[in-house]
């Protein structure tokens, strides 16, 4: 009995070694590419001053179809920050985003080397690539933990901030399925169904200091710069909300993805072109794990900030369907559910999404998290009318290729992306 107690032991540590060893790397990475926390001390001389982007904004070329007016004679707005959360069909929105700007030669704000802000550290401007102080962008948009007196510094007074949130228990089993492997207080759990371990005893996996644990609370919360492990009764948490209120002229609600889109294109004076999409970074069905009632009691009470987050801003959007006119939104998200099927039947094979084994061409192959190739992606149909093959290509793309397109230096999430392949 002892030799095979051994036998398992060591099993075991063969097991998590490779774990360690990216859990390590990475995080030398991360020392060695994070730029320095000193914030800029005079927020005044370091802001995008406003005569600077309204020069910038009249250099932009706008096709005159873009800009047709509408009853209220608005102009489209390009000055905007996308506050892009984790797992809640952001990235669908960056692809909008990329589309819009890269048609109307917008300017980004990037990071540098990877594909976000240095995330979980707090967002500063350094962050930036090629960044100056006083330097006005159009449009921020990558991933990041928002600071507000930061992100202001980047762009003009008239840029309009948008987020999306998604329900919480939902969130966070996606977070969850998608993270779990690259936080190690979770390897400890015993048993295939470690999400239903996890939320049995969550302290037991759980600390707020530990490596990456802030994907596994509240992560909404996290994202916006918030303390991720306020209890939801706390009065700080009510007080966050407010405060973001405040900073975000419209909350997009995941589950309610067309309505959402149609308040931002009432928002933002664009055109329905501008918001047609393609749903990428989804998850194959098999892979989601359907809570039963008691289970999702239990992760509602675990994320009960983001739950308070959720409901608030909830409600809100419902306002301003109701605003905007029920039966005129019904109207819309039928033409966009019409004109969303047209461009599937005129760009994607077989009219849907695919496993990643299937994808065809890399190009389209979204990142996999660690161990369990389960985002789906597209296929580009072969006999495409050219007239839409570029249009189409680019509905299809997944984030690090399109930011590689639009010449963001990747090497850090390609070199992590090398590791984790090559282990598992």
């Amino acid at each position: 009995m002892p030799g095979l107690k051994r036998k398992a032991c060591t099993a075991v540590i063969r097991g998590l070694l490779p774990w360690f060893l990216l859990t390590g790397i990475m995080l030398l990475l991360y020392c060695l590419t994070n730029p320095s926390q000193v914030k800029v001390r005079n927020l005044q001389e370091d802001t995008c001053p406003l005569v600077m982007a309204k020069a910038s904004k009249e250099s932009l070329k706008i096709p005159s179809q873009s800009v047709k007016p509408q009853a209220d004679e608005c102009a489209p707005k390009i000055n905007i920050m996308f506050m892009k959360t984790h797992k809640t069909a952001s990235s669908t929105i960056l692809n909008i985003l990329f589309r819009f700007g890269e048609k109307h030669e917008l300017k980004f704000a990037f990071p540098d080397g990877r594909n976000d802000f240095f995330y979980p550290s707090p967002f500063l401007c350094s962050q930036v690539k090629d960044y100056t102080p006083g330097e006005c962008f159009n449009v921020v948009c990558n991933h990041m933990r928002f600071d507000h007196q930061e992100v202001v510094k980047l762009l003009p007074p008239d840029a309009v901030y948008i987020t999306i949130l998604r329900d919480p228990v939902d969130l966070f089993e996606s977070s969850f399925h998608y993270y779990h492997r690259a936080v190690p207080l979770t390897w400890r759990i015993i048993g295939e169904d470690k999400l239903s371990g996890f939320l049995n005893n969550p302290r037991a996996f759980y600390s707020p200091e530990a490596y990456n644990s802030f994907y596994l609370r509240n992560l909404l919360f996290f994202d916006f710069g918030f303390d991720n492990n306020l209890e939801a009764d706390d009065p700080r948490v009510m007080t966050d909300i407010q405060n973001l209120s405040e900073r975000f002229h419209l909350v997009l609600i995941a589950e309610y993805f067309e309505e959402s889109l149609i308040l931002l294109k009432d928002l933002l004076c664009w055109t329905m072109e501008d918001i047609l999409y393609f749903k990428l970074n989804v998850r194959r069905s098999s892979s989601v794990s359907r809570l039963a009632p008691e289970m999702r009691a239990k992760a509602l009470q675990w994320n009960g900030a983001d739950w308070k987050l959720y409901q608030h801003f909830n409600a809100t959007f419902w306002n301003r369907v109701e605003a905007y006119g029920t039966e005129r939104m019904k109207r819309d998200v039928t033409k966009l559910l019409t004109r969303n099927a047209e461009m599937k039947s005129i760009c994607i094979e077989g009219g849907g999404a695919v496993e990643a084994q299937k994808i065809q061409d890399r190009h389209f192959l979204p990142w996999q998290p660690v161990g369990e190739p389960s985002i789906m992606g597209y296929n580009l149909k072969k006999d495409i009318d050219p007239k839409f093959r570029k249009i189409c290509e680019k509905m299809l793309t997944p984030e690090l290729q399109y930011l590689s397109d639009l010449g963001v230096n990747l090497w850090v999430t390609r070199l992590w992306g090398w590791l984790k392949d090559t282990f598992y």
